[in-house]
């Protein structure tokens, strides 16, 4: 059967990569071969070798109604609905993902997400309304435009664990802090396809707060701190090696400044950026350099940072409780320019990751 009656396969095959991921659902219900087609890694290689990739920033944002009347302060921070909010860096387009099957009442407080292919995992929190932490997991596919209910992270209740994903298949978890908020320093890997947990060996150190990012072909866990520190955060960080199935020597010196490493990422050149006080700075050589000043409007301990295809996007606020601002920086020539966006899309951002569809 051809994939497009009528024309040579290689060309019904230039047709499907140029389908928008918006319409992915659409054209995949269409017949078998469609679905079969748009659903294999080979597909997906097509698209970014041809450039048809498309970048989507997918954030766990708050809930802003326009139609109400809002100060240049957030008054009641901890009343806030968090929802899956979507833009396009090509576009500027805004929108929301469908709403997380059983979350009513938003999504739960300080949940993770990761993207994996063409997927979108969701992972912990703390229920909006009781605060119970939550071992759920939830996994959007972007060509069915569905939600799925993933097995539910094992070995007990944890909060504040760094996560990351080697943006194929397998979700990488560690650290974060027990019921009894002890620090943890065990760690796990879920494979998305298999919907399957996996046991890793312990880390070093006891890590609260940490954050995690592939970087190298290595799971990297930066920072954190152990139970009896309590916030005192340290510079050291490890790594772990999937083909080894072990962890790296600890590097003490890791940060240049201990302090809470959640604005840390790779943006695929083989270095990591991290937005810090004033600036944003760059590892290069075991070392950091700041590479450019951060726009007042969003100097804040609580921004958001994320990035693609040689750009940081840096959503944040000048204080705890002020309004948030979005801004692109151009990695290259180190410029930054606002994003626009509508006032429902202007809340507080707790977590998010970019996906390449």
């Amino acid at each position: 059967m051809d994939l497009i009656q009528g024309l040579p396969e290689e060309i019904g095959l230039e047709c499907l990569i140029r389908v928008p991921y918006t319409q992915f659902s659409s054209v995949s219900s269409v017949c078998r071969r469609w679905n079969a087609e748009i659903r294999q890694p080979e597909f997906r290689r097509l698209r970014k070798e041809s450039g048809l990739t498309q970048s989507l920033v997918v954030m766990v944002q708050s809930w802003v109604n326009p139609s109400e009347p809002r100060s240049d302060t957030m008054k009641h921070p901890v009343n806030q609905v968090f929802r899956l909010t979507v833009f396009e860096p090509e576009t500027g387009k805004w929108s929301e993902l469908p709403p997380v099957p059983g979350y009513e009442n938003g999504l739960p407080m300080f949940c993770r997400i990761v993207g994996v292919g063409l997927e979108l995992v969701v992972m912990g929190g703390w229920d909006p309304v009781t605060w119970v932490v939550s071992d759920s997991v939830f996994v959007f596919n972007f060509v069915s435009a569905t939600w799925r209910r993933g097995s539910d992270i094992p070995g007990g209740p944890r909060s504040f664990f760094a996560c990351a994903s080697d943006l194929d298949r397998v979700v990488y978890v560690a650290g974060g802090h027990d019921k009894e908020k002890n620090a943890l320093r065990s760690a796990l890997a879920y494979d998305v396809a298999k919907d399957e947990w996996v046991q890793l060996p312990d880390m070093a150190m006891e890590r609260d707060e940490c954050d995690g990012v592939f970087h190298g072909g290595k799971f990297h866990v930066i920072g954190g701190y152990n139970t009896e520190m309590q916030g005192r955060f340290s510079t050291s960080a490890e790594a772990f090696d999937a083909a080894a199935m072990k962890w790296d020597q600890v590097e003490d010196d890791f940060l240049d400044v201990a302090t809470c490493p959640n604005t840390c990422l790779d943006v695929g050149d083989w270095r990591l950026y991290m937005c810090r006080s004033n600036e944003v700075a760059v590892r290069q050589s075991s070392t950091w350099q700041a590479v450019a000043e951060l726009p007042a409007e969003v100097r804040s301990s609580r921004a958001f940072v994320t990035a693609w295809q040689g750009k940081m996007l840096v959503i944040g606020s000048p204080r705890f409780d002020g309004a948030h601002r979005a801004y692109v920086l151009d990695l290259k020539r180190y410029t930054w320019t606002q994003v626009e966006a509508p006032e429902e899309y202007s809340g507080h951002v707790q977590s998010g990751c970019c996906l390449e569809i």
